[in-house]
């Protein structure tokens, strides 16, 4: 569940120029959502605000955006792809915030900040991550078109949870002391990191009333893509510095985690990584230029160096 500051490195500067250009709608549209939480302890919006402004890729929501385009939305801006776009973020960012904690990661840096814990207390950090989860179905529930709203909860909802991230993140804490199979490590990833990532081009197609043969193509896209992420986030692990990645690296090996390089190599993982990248291209070859978005974050995926 990585999320690291946006630099161009190998990637094609359109493709940067994109992510950001996603990144500075949804940024205005988090000013605006702030807003209403007039009522609400002054510290705790501090706290939520700390960490859902940080920066980040910001890739998700770009995800969202990016499918709702390629299945024909004239803007995706309009209010049901963009509250898609902002519940998927806040459900990743409280992940983010819960994932640090000394009782999960224990780690003290994310983004290039201190994390949230380190700045705010453990507490705090617990609630505003809670916070943060009831905010992402708010926003669909009020901001999206009403019938909607129902196909949309339940994407993000079973991406979040058991048999999404959370039950994957239990897996993954289950699974420190066994020595998994490639299949086992696999499952762990689908639904880790997958989950949300498959959820996010569902939603886009879905905010966008893409027909069925769409929703079926960008979610083999969002399945392949989740594998590709996760293992170049094992690889990046391995070979870059905290420096890179604003966050701890080489810490899973430490914690006896299964990944990609410490099953097959390094080498292999980035022969599997390129492997899915090929097949999620491949899931979009009925789509036109509208998909140019979401092929050219595929390739970021598999190619970044952060």
């Amino acid at each position: 569940m990585d999320d690291t500051p946006l630099k161009q490195g190998m990637v094609k500067p359109d493709v940067v120029a994109k992510l950001r250009a996603d990144a500075k709608h949804l940024e205005a549209y988090f000013e605006r959502v702030l807003t209403r939480l007039g009522g609400a302890p002054p510290r705790l919006v501090e706290a939520v605000r700390y960490s859902l402004l940080a920066g980040g890729k910001r890739l998700r929501p770009a995800l969202v955006m990016e499918a709702a385009r390629a299945c024909g939305a004239v803007d995706a801006t309009h209010a049901s792809v963009l509250a898609s776009a902002g519940a998927m973020e806040l459900i990743h960012t409280f992940s983010l915030v819960h994932d640090d904690l000394p009782a999960m990661d224990d780690d003290d840096l994310r983004r290039g900040k201190p994390t949230n814990h380190k700045v705010f207390g453990e507490a705090l950090a617990i609630l505003a991550g809670d916070a943060m989860v009831s905010m992402a179905f708010e926003l669909i529930a009020r901001d999206a078109d009403p019938e909607l709203v129902g196909p949309l909860v339940v994407e993000l909802a079973s991406a979040t949870g058991p048999v999404g991230m959370i039950g994957g993140q239990v897996l993954d804490i289950e699974s420190e002391t066994l020595k998994l199979d490639l299949c086992g490590l696999q499952q762990i990833h689908r639904m880790k990191t997958g989950a949300l990532l498959r959820a996010a081009v569902r939603m886009g197609a879905i905010a966008s009333r893409a027909p069925e043969h769409q929703l079926a193509a960008v979610t083999e896209f969002g399945v392949q893509i989740g594998l590709a992420f996760q293992i170049v986030d094992d690889v990046l692990d391995v070979t870059s510095t905290p420096e890179q990645l604003g966050k701890a690296t080489q810490k899973d090996a430490g914690r006896g985690k299964n990944t990609y390089p410490a099953l097959i190599g390094l080498d292999a993982s980035r022969e599997a990584a390129a492997h899915h990248l090929k097949l999620a291209l491949g899931a979009l070859e009925t789509f036109t230029g509208s998909a140019d978005g979401l092929r050219g974050i595929a390739r970021y995926v598999v190619e970044r160096d952060v």
